[in-house]
This record gives C-alpha cells, structure tokens and sequence, in this order.
C-alpha cells in the first residue's frame, strides 16, 4: 500500500504508520516531530498518543512494519537464487525510493545515541532478516563457500553497500549514484 493509498484508505492508525515512515525516510527519524504527523494525518496531536505512546514507540512499530514488508517480500516471490539478488538491489532503487529517500532503518541510524533499546532492536531485528535472507541467497549462488561465515560477512557486506548506495544517492538526489554503487558491488560478488 503507498503512503497516499493509506492516507486516502486506512484507518487513522494506518495513516500514522504511512506518514510516519514517510518522513522517516525523507527527513530521518530525528527530522520530524508528532506535529508534523498528526499535521499530515489532519488530526490533533493529542490524538496520535491514542495509537502510539511515544515517539519511539511510533518509530518501533514503522521499523516492524518494513521488517514485515520485507518478509511478505521475500514470501510472494518464487526465484532463483541470482534473480532474488537482482530483485533486491531492484527493491532497494525503487521501492526505497533511492536518490529520494533511505530505508527506513537506516534513517534511524543518524540518531543512534539518542533512541531507545527497543528502537535500536527493531532497526537491528531488520538488519539481520534481510542478512540472514542474504546469507542463503549468495550461500546457494556460492555452494563452494567452505564455511557459513564467509557466507554471512559476503551477505553483511552486500547489505552495508546498499545502505551506503542508498545515502550516497540521497546525498546527491541521483538514483545513478545507487545503480554505479551496484554495478560495482555485482562485478565484486564471485559468480
């Protein structure tokens, strides 16, 4: 569901969540307030401690929502182990929007110090489902692989170069900034 969509659809708490994720990956986690949410939603701000206690708290349920997303991604997909590492990179440029926007957990990542442990474990649950998915697509491309950790550091390094894609087309709003990035982590990657 697109952000509009769930403005135009959803229930209040729905169209919290889409704001909310939003801002987070246009403005950053530290970039935007309840205000500007309950703003956008077109409700008072006292209204969003209804659905959501904290700041925090909004942010731990938008950061298990791309965690959930992501794992609906992955299920509603049947490929090969090389189409799955394409559709990725894919799903990093278009559905996160690179050169306009950041993965949501890694627009947590600025405020590091500041965030609580439960936010901190959310951004972290979602690092590791998308490295434990990494760890068994590049481990199938890669049967010769002796040990799973080598597999696992190659899956954690294709996730930090994505991220890193990610900010670096940001910085510049150049979705070509992203794709130079991939084509160099693809030509890195045996097989």
């Amino acid at each position: 569901m697109t952000n509009a969509t769930a403005l135009a659809t959803g229930s209040t708490r729905e169209q919290i969540l889409a704001v909310a994720r939003g801002l987070i990956e246009t403005r950053s986690y530290l970039g935007f307030s309840f205000q500007d949410v309950a703003d956008a939603v077109g409700v008072r701000k006292a209204s969003l401690y209804h659905h959501f206690p904290t700041k925090e708290a909004l942010g731990v349920a938008v950061i298990r929502g791309a965690t959930q997303g992501f794992k609906d991604w992955d299920a509603a997909r049947a490929r090969e182990p090389k189409d799955a590492l394409e559709s990725y990179f894919r799903m990093y440029r278009n559905t996160l929007r690179a050169g306009a926007a950041m993965c949501p957990a890694g627009a947590v990542a600025p405020g590091w110090g500041v965030v609580n442990d439960e936010l901190r474990l959310a951004v972290q649950e979602l690092r590791n489902t998308q490295v434990t998915w990494l760890t068994g697509v590049l481990g199938a491309l890669m049967p010769e692989r002796k040990t799973g950790a080598s597999v696992a550091s190659l899956a954690a390094y294709v996730f930090s170069v994505c991220q890193g894609a990610l900010l670096s087309a940001r910085m510049t709003g150049r979705v070509e900034d992203f794709d130079d990035a991939i084509a160099q982590l693809r030509s890195s990657l045996p097989g």
